[in-house]
Order: structure tokens, then sequence, then C-alpha cells
């Protein structure tokens, strides 16, 4: 039977011959991942063992990774209490990746997984956070679930009653322009899928395109996969994923590499040539609202911001730091830059990235998720509008339902901040 890239990957994590959309699985887990929400995740896990003798107890304590990133440092009391609360949790059981508030470990989840070399072709990945997906780059089924389904993964090791989700085929060809980069492409995808047409479904991404992206590019379209309603994005491993994970990540053990039937059956299959593509914008409030620039074009902007699990990566800020080099961001216009972890932090302080940043105005923040949430680092005003890297533009989102968030490219960002308008960068010297 010819199976998609998911379907052969979970009929060999569960010792199957293959699976077909539908089936009804219990699925191994490798990797259980959390974020400040493990606070919660501690307390159903607990009332697991409520009024039994056992003391509670996670089923392999090198499986599972909690990391410190959507309020770092700490922004209230009840924060703090939180953070303490998961120390010690993480002591008691002897949980090894740890990701606590600092300089020399630090950063959001969903890259202190993969530069750590957490993340590996073929695994089964669940996380308390919708963006999970983000490690379909790497060949894991990725998704997201909830805090009480988490804490049966953590007593279990295993996620029961998982249905083989159907996937759509998303074939990309040709070369992407100068001034278009995988954040158009995930947008122009969303756009044309829509928010809700790829729901219970995988995104499974193929084409010399998406070979000859950087994984950090791959990073990228799996994360926002989540917001075509997309259950899980996956690039199908190959040399790319392997240089990634020696080169970068550091891993030495084997890589077992699966591949797509040839033949496999898709409930769709998208083409797109990325020669055709410019850059994209993702209107308020949702991320569907996708228009090309030329449509945008001149909109005043308040504030910009550029990093996030989406695009806070090396590469991204590179971009940004070589646009702004010897110049200004615009007056009336701020630009914040998270980098995502802080070992891209360092990296791009040591290349000089940082420095061309601040002297050209931008305000350089510690990693974290505060700005794309609204928690805080960077809330919006009644009636202000953003330009930012992220991933959603919700009402609300950024802090504020009175504000609105525009989404685009590190390059778009970069070109707007310094004419304080929403502009196409291919028209920036």
């Amino acid at each position: 039977m010819a199976m998609t890239y998911v379907q052969k990957l979970l009929a060999r994590a569960c010792d199957k011959d293959s699976v077909a959309t539908g089936d009804i699985l219990e699925l191994p887990v490798h990797l259980a991942m959390s974020h400040e929400n493990a606070a919660l995740v501690i307390n159903q896990f607990n009332e697991i063992y409520r009024g039994t003798s056992r003391e509670p107890s996670v089923w392999d304590p090198d499986r599972i990774a909690i990391i410190f990133d959507h309020r770092v440092p700490a922004e209230s009391s009840k924060t703090a209490t939180n953070h303490k609360k998961t120390r010690g949790f993480v002591q008691q059981q002897g949980i090894s990746k740890f990701h606590d508030v600092r300089g020399d470990v630090g950063g959001i989840c969903h890259q202190i997984l993969p530069e750590n070399g957490y993340v590996r072709p073929g695994q089964i990945l669940v996380g308390t956070d919708s963006h999970t997906t983000t490690h379909g780059a790497l060949g894991a089924f990725a998704f997201g679930i909830g805090a009480t389904e988490m804490a049966a993964v953590w007593a279990l090791g295993s996620i029961l009653n998982v249905e083989v989700p159907g996937t759509i085929k998303v074939v990309v060809n040709g070369q992407l322009p100068d001034g278009v980069y995988a954040k158009d492409l995930i947008l122009h995808v969303i756009g044309t899928l829509s928010a809700e047409g790829a729901n219970f479904k995988v995104i499974e991404f193929h084409g010399e395109t998406i070979s000859n992206l950087p994984t950090s590019g791959r990073l990228v379209l799996c994360n926002m996969s989540v917001e075509a309603g997309a259950t899980a994005g996956v690039v199908p491993p190959d040399e790319e994923t392997v240089r990634y994970l020696r080169d970068e990540a550091g891993v030495e053990g084997e890589l077992e590499l699966l591949a797509a039937d040839t033949d496999a059956e898709y409930d769709r299959v998208v083409e797109i040539d990325a020669a055709q593509l410019g850059p994209q914008i993702a209107c308020p409030h949702t991320v569907d609202n996708v228009k090309p620039i030329d449509g945008v074009k001149g909109k005043k902007i308040n504030q910009i911001v550029v990093g996030s699990c989406t695009n806070g990566r090396l590469d991204d800020i590179e971009i940004v730091a070589r646009t702004l080099r010897g110049k200004q961001v615009a007056e009336g216009t701020r630009l914040l830059v998270f980098p995502a972890s802080w070992r891209i932090y360092t990296d791009a302080m040591d290349a000089g990235y940082l420095g061309d940043l601040i002297k050209a105005g931008a305000v350089v923040c510690n990693p974290g998720c505060g700005p794309c949430l609204g928690i805080h680092q960077g809330a919006l005003g009644d009636d202000e509008v953003a330009l930012a890297t992220t991933n959603r533009n919700f009402k609300g989102r950024m802090g504020n339902p009175g504000a609105e968030v525009f989404l685009c490219s590190p390059a778009v960002a970069a070109a707007s901040a310094l004419s304080g308008v929403i502009t196409d960068p291919r028209e920036v010297n």
C-alpha cells in the first residue's frame, strides 16, 4: 500500500506494515514539550495520582522538554510563582531538557528544540503549544495538544485515539525572486487554502524550491501550517535535514530518512510557481486575509516587530541589519527585534548585526514570545498599527483589540522600518 510521509512515519512508529487515513492509533511519544503552561500540566498530572498510593512520576524524564519563553523575564508575581513551581517539579522528576531564564540556554521553545538536536526525523513530538507544527521541518510528526492530554502523556508516554490525518501535498517549483522569502510562500499557501482549508490534515511540502530552502525557511513553513488549520506541517527529511542536524544541532546518532511513496494518494495537491510570487501581507484580523504587497503599500505603521518562533533566526536578523546598516528607522516608528534564542542573539552580536540595528534606532530585546502575544515588551496602543514577522494577527493580538496587526517577511519589515509605511523591499536600495 502506497503511503504519504506521515502515514509511513506512523506505521513505523506503531510497528505496523501500513496505516491509512482514518485509522485510530495509540502513538508512542518520542518528545513532549511544554513552556510556562507546564504549571497547568503539573496540576493535571498530579490529579492522575490523587487517591492512589503512588507518587507522581513521569514516564521518561529524558523525553520531556520544558522551556520558559512566553513570559521571560517574569512580568508578574503570578508568572514568577509558576516558574518557581515548575523549577521544583523539574528538579523532583529529574527532567534533563529544561531551559530556564538564562542567557546561555534560553530561548523560544520552537527554536530551542531544533538547535539543541532534540528533534529528529521520524519522531512523534507533541507540545502544549499550537505552533508545535514547527518541528515537521526536520521530519517529525509534530502537533499541539492540551494540558490534560499532556498530563496523560507525561504519565503514559503515549497519546491515545489519534486518527491518521489526510494529507495535502504542496508542490513548489522555481526560484524565489529577490526580496521574496519562505514567509511570503507560506502566507500565499494560507491565503490559497484558507484558515480552515487544512483542518485535521497534514500539509506535506515538496518540490525543488523546498529542496533548496535552508532549514530556517522550512521551519517557517511548518510553523505557520497550523494557520491553515493543519494538524501538522512536514518537510520529508533530506540532505539539508542531515546537514542541519549534524553541523548546527550537533547530532551524532543515526538518522533514519523516510520518504513518501511516489504513488501515495493525497486529499489535494496544490502546485505553486515560486518565480511568480511577490511579497505577501496578511491583513487584519485573520492570517488568511492575504494580499500582494501592492494592495497595502503606503499603510502607516506605528510599530514593527521582528522575531518570534517564525522569523527570529539569524538569517532573518541579518536581512534586517543589512537593510538598516548606516540608515535610520523612520521617526514615529518603533522597531523591536527579538532573536529566537540566546544562541542566535550571541551570533548576531558577534556578526555585528545587533550593533547595526541599535545604531539605526531599533530596540533589541531578549529572546521570548512576549510581544507576539502582547503579554509584555511591546503591547500596542489604541488605534495603533503594527507590522510583524510573527505568525498571528487576530483581534487583540499584541495586547490590544483596538489595534491592527499586519504580518510580513523580515525583508518587508526592514524596508518598512526605513519609511514608516508598508514598503516593498524590492524598491529599497
